[in-house]
């Protein structure tokens, strides 16, 4: 079970093609599909659009590429990342021969197919790509804008799975200075680079820090998207884990509550997420459970010797203080 939940960053591509109507609304409408979760519909979508595509200008044209890439997504996400990297490494082919191999298509592309790699467990190959795309996007862009976070931000959780967790946090401070300059310090990409500095603190063993983190990503998004959006629940739910390494187990019970309330309202109770956030739930109350008859436990054992002192002492009229039963969690 992963305790906490990056926030990860994807490559959508719109059409900016002269293409067939059909096309663009299907991929369109697969968009809005995949952001509202509907991944099957979504699915649909982009593969009735990629056979409009694909008949119109053949199976190499830069539009399928898009459609390839926005198909890929939607598996990934479905739990598909064998046919999600097919998809990625298709329209990263189809996009160094119609546009050479440094336009930046190339490196969204690239970007998309090191997080398919990474959830396969090929952590070299993503991380080739994760650099690729960012030496790319440098090049294109400069090194201080929005495009280049998205890369740095990706290569920063894969370095965190790798265990590099000081190179990690400077490339999530380094999108965070970036996303900060371009959209100001309340912005949702702000959210996700806090999100993720707050899990490689933590690793580090800055549970402040991280819990800081955590609740102004938290904020941020809160004011971004509403109370009870997803992005939301994942910060309530890696603030959680943080409290309850801090030993506020009551802290850390009212966050994952609300985690899998959010959940559980938003997609229904099939959502996969509620299944962990409801784990992680169970086992702080396993904790409090476990407190609180080790509490009760030391209460008769002082009660026990207490009486014993007494009996052994008989001093007529004798108030034999007892010690406090409070348990001190360091």
């Amino acid at each position: 079970m992963r305790k906490l939940l990056p926030a990860i960053s994807i490559c959508l591509i719109c059409f900016s093609l002269a293409i067939p109507a059909e096309a663009v609304d299907l991929n369109n409408r697969g968009l809005a599909l995949y952001a509202a979760g509907d991944l099957d519909e979504a699915e649909e979508c982009f593969e009735g659009a990629l056979l409009i595509v694909e008949g119109a200008y053949g199976p190499d044209h830069p539009a399928v590429a898009v459609v390839v890439n926005n198909l890929g997504l939607a598996l990934r996400d479905s739990g598909n990342s064998s046919g999600a990297e097919g998809c990625f490494e298709r329209a990263l082919a189809i996009g160094e021969r119609t546009r050479g191999p440094d336009h930046p298509t190339v490196a969204t592309y690239l970007n998309n197919l090191g997080l398919a790699l990474q959830d396969q467990g090929d952590l070299t190959g993503a991380k080739a790509c994760f650099e690729r795309a960012l030496a790319i996007d440098e090049r294109a862009y400069g090194p201080d804008d929005p495009h280049v976070a998205i890369n740095v931000n990706n290569l920063g959780l894969l370095l965190q799975e790798m265990g590099d967790f000081v190179d990690a946090k400077a490339c999530f401070e380094r999108a965070l200075a970036i996303d900060e300059g371009a959209y100001g310090p309340h912005h949702p990409n702000v959210a996700t680079d806090v999100n993720n500095l707050g899990g490689v603190q933590r690793d580090l063993g800055d549970l402040p820090g991280a819990r800081a983190s955590f609740e102004r990503a938290k904020n941020i998004s809160e004011m971004a998207f509403g109370p009870g959006h997803p992005m939301v629940a994942t910060t309530e739910n890696n603030l959680g884990w943080v409290l309850l390494e801090m030993g506020d187990l009551l802290g850390a019970k009212a966050c994952f509550e609300r985690a899998a309330a959010i959940s559980e309202a938003g997609r229904g109770p099939d959502d996969p997420m509620i299944s962990i956030y409801s784990e992680n739930l169970d086992l702080v109350l396993s904790l409090l459970k476990e407190e609180k008859e080790t509490e009760g436990a030391e209460v008769a054992e002082t009660s026990e010797l207490c009486f014993k002192e007494a009996s052994a002492t008989s001093i007529p009229g004798a108030d034999i203080p007892c010690p406090s039963s409070k348990i001190v969690k360091s």
